[in-house]
């Protein structure tokens, strides 16, 4: 959770914040009785730096200067950076800070910006100077020793600290040369200071299988082993559930219950009964593993839950949210097993229009565990599998697709959106090596759980909001429509007229009518590129992509943290309680709390699927491979190989052939005397120029362009490059109007990889 600094800070920067005693401003954070020694330590700290002040009958204010804009850091590899502001409106673009100004910031730290220069025209950006870091992202960093001059030092991962980092005399820790390691910033460097720092944990030599997951748990701060304290709660938990005494609960062990999951699916949380009454109406049932039951709030298993947020999910190993005695056995719906669940019911008309819907404390005993690959052979031939399914689940498979068929068809006409973004899986050895890849098919098998997972989120929510009960929302806000217009621009320039560019209906034929088309990549992620991030609020913002007013997250809470708060709210309905909600500071902090580390563990996976594709390519320099470009800027364009998903830069130095400049408008690199462009989800064949796996770089070079000028590594990459400053299409940069674009991030809730339930 965010330190009491900064929610300090948050609390007294609401517009309706009035002057209160420190006890009252604890009250209204939601303080505890054990954590009161921790809040006061904050506000001393506090005051003593000036930020905060008490007046004389001991209120507490902010002493800010209110033009400060407080944000998070992006930092980039040539030192400069952006601020995304917290505060939404007017200010809400990213603000521009030069290296010079960006003092010792790092990125993902909070801090406070001073706007220096207001746009002068259009293309412009504003421009900031940081003033004050309000809190660390983080002090720990892991990169690679090495001694030089009769001293140790750290080059630490990624590219964005330019220069290596002093850690005192040679061989602290053990730490040989070449090895991994982990370090805890004592100076942070800036443009006018070195760095320097301590090395706490020797993880291994480089490339050690196993040492880049140890990498990626420390670079990302991950949670890893449960103290003791919350291990012996969750034996005790084992040690009183009984699945014997119901306790009260609704009896399903009786009905036909199916759990469908990927093969590989490594908890399983989720399973379905659906029958049809003689009125042709459908009555569903989606059961969720009752995960509330054993952990209760305020309990030591509740409060690491709340802190590790989620479960992260690693190509090799998995950190739980919860122990294993708990996410793997009891609170997992394993086949033949009584498990306890919270039960959503939903009543459908014959065309899918939900009509009334009720929530119960149960238990089931799941009938059958099928994975996605089995399922669809059974719908398509039933009678083959008469000796190996059974009639009552093979008729239960059948009533499952035709209603779930019928649910999609009247979400997308009631305008949800669907991209189509093709899934590579990769594959792995047993010592965590990338062996090969495939295309994941999202078949009708995935889309059956996919809209029961939707129905049973939109129901909960619904009845939440219904009854005014304050609760985690997943929200997914409109996309900016000044991207919407590029995006217009851009599909007409590939010949689709786009009129009624706000509206998702049209959007969603548009998708259609390319879905089959050489241009469906180029579409679908520029869309993609035109929509927000979604997370969790507790504000009402809806969710755009789903075309809905009420969302949230509650069919995962082996996972995630927020299904699990949402579970506690539909038990007390369950069971004829009026449910409580945290006071909804507490729950905004929550909701800011639950978007981080979900997109830390994201983030983290993402970065550790990288360098083992990094180390798999680093084998085949010189090889060539056919590729989609998934990004184009001013410096050159990304591209994603389509047999091995590794994404890397084709700069626009080695684009010998040609003067490029580049054109926002349609995504693209243009040829000045040749006209050849170079434009997002085009398809191009490239070849392996350079790896730099502690940098996470990859460079490509397009096959048959001339390679162009190359620097002494085979390659240029993105990342060094944009060091290199503005000059021209040799040195650098192609040329634009206003200043160079990095990449966006991608909505999490859109990408190409399909959640269940989002």
């Amino acid at each position: 959770m965010p330190t009491f600094d900064s929610q300090i800070l948050q609390q007294l920067s609401q517009p309706d914040y009035q002057p209160m005693k420190a006890t009252a401003l604890a009250r209204q954070l939601g303080v505890t009785k054990k954590r009161m020694p921790e809040f006061r330590e904050a506000l001393r700290r506090l005051l003593d730096s000036g930020r905060v002040r008490k007046t004389k009958p001991g209120l507490v204010r902010r002493d800010v200067n209110t033009a400060l804009i407080p944000g998070l850091i992006k930092r980039t590899s040539g030192g400069y950076g952006f601020l995304i502001p917290e505060t939404k409106g007017p200010r809400e673009a990213d603000i521009y800070i030069s290296r010079e100004d960006m003092g010792d910031a790092q990125t993902g730290d909070e801090v406070l910006v001073a706007i220096i220069r207001h746009p002068r025209k259009p293309g412009d950006r504003i421009r900031g100077r940081v003033v004050e870091v309000i809190q660390r992202a983080t002090r720990t960093f892991v990169g690679t020793y090495f001694e030089e001059g009769g001293s140790g030092y750290v080059r630490i991962d990624g590219s964005t600290f330019a220069e290596p980092v002093y850690v005192g005399d040679p061989g602290a820790k053990g730490a040989r040369p070449g090895d991994k390691v982990v370090l805890e910033m004592v100076r942070f460097p800036s443009h006018v200071q070195s760095g320097e720092g301590v090395l706490t944990e020797v993880l291994g030599p480089r490339g050690m299988p196993g040492v880049d997951t140890l990498s990626i748990i420390h670079e990302f701060g991950l949670p890893d082993a449960f103290p003791e304290e919350v291990l012996e709660d969750a034996r005790q938990q084992a040690e009183r559930f009984d699945e014997t005494k119901l306790d009260g609960r609704l009896d399903l062990t009786g009905e036909t219950i199916v759990t469908i999951d990927p093969v590989d699916a490594r908890d399983f949380d989720d399973a379905i009964s659906l029958t049809r009454s003689e009125d042709g109406h459908w009555h569903l049932g989606v059961h969720i593993a009752d995960v509330s039951y054993f952990v209760k709030p305020g309990s030591p298993l509740d409060n690491e839950a709340r802190i590790r947020g989620t479960s992260v999910y690693l190509p090799d190993r998995v950190l739980p949210m919860l122990p294993e005695i708990l996410s793997n056995a009891l609170a997992s719906l394993q086949q033949g097993k009584v498990r306890y669940t919270k039960s959503v019911q939903i009543e459908f008309t014959a065309e899918g229009v939900p009509i009334h819907t009720s929530f119960a404390n149960s238990a089931i005993k799941v009938t059958r565990r099928f994975a996605y690959e089995e399922v669809l052979p059974i719908l398509q031939e039933p009678e083959r599998f008469r000796t190996r399914v059974s009639a009552k689940v093979r008729a239960l498979l059948a009533r499952m697709h035709e209603l779930a068929m019928i649910l999609r068809k009247r979400r997308f006409a009631g305008g949800a959106l669907e991209m189509t973004m093709p899934e590579v899986k990769i594959t792995f050895d047993k010592e965590g090596k990338v062996s090969g890849a495939k295309l994941v098919e999202h078949d009708e098998s995935h889309q059956i759980i996919e809209e029961f997972m939707l129905a049973a989120n939109i129901a909960v929510a619904t009845a939440l909001a219904d009854r005014e009960v304050p609760f985690l929302r997943r929200v997914h806000g409109e996309p900016d429509e000044r991207k919407l217009r590029i995006f217009k621009e851009f599909v007409e320039s590939l010949g689709y007229p786009l009129k009624k560019f706000q509206s998702r209906q049209a959007l969603q034929e548009l998708l259609n009518k390319v879905k089959n088309e050489p241009t469906v990549h180029a579409v679908n992620y520029a869309l993609l590129r035109s929509m927000k991030q979604a997370e969790y609020s507790a504000e009402d913002l809806g969710h755009y992509a789903l075309a809905v007013e009420n969302y949230c997250h509650f069919t995962s809470p082996i996972r995630r943290y927020p299904d699990l708060t949402v579970h506690r709210l539909i038990g007390a309905l369950a069971a004829g309680e009026t449910p409580e909600s945290p006071p909804m500071l507490q729950l905004l902090t929550l909701a800011k709390h639950c978007s981080r580390t979900e997109r830390r563990a994201a983030d983290a996976e993402r970065e550790l699927v990288k360098i083992k594709l990094l180390t798999y390519m680093s084998e085949r320099i010189g090889e060539e491979l056919e590729a989609i470009i998934t990004g184009v800027t001013d410096y050159g364009f990304y591209c994603q190989g389509v047999e091995i998903p590794a994404e890397g830069m084709v700069h626009v130095s080695s684009l010998a052939d040609d003067y490029y400049y580049y054109e926002e408008a349609t995504h693209s690199l243009i040829g000045r005397r040749s006209g050849r462009t170079y434009r997002l989800g085009d398809r191009v064949r490239v070849e392996v120029v350079h790896v730099d796996i502690d940098r996470r770089e990859l460079g490509f070079r397009i096959v048959g362009s001339g390679g162009g000028r190359r620097d002494e590594r085979g390659g240029r990459s993105a990342s060094s490059s944009r060091e290199n400053g503005r000059r021209g299409t040799r040195d650098g940069f192609a040329r634009k109007k206003g200043e160079g674009k990095g990449r966006r991030g991608r909505s999490s809730d859109s990408r190409g990889r399909r959640r269940r339930g989002e």
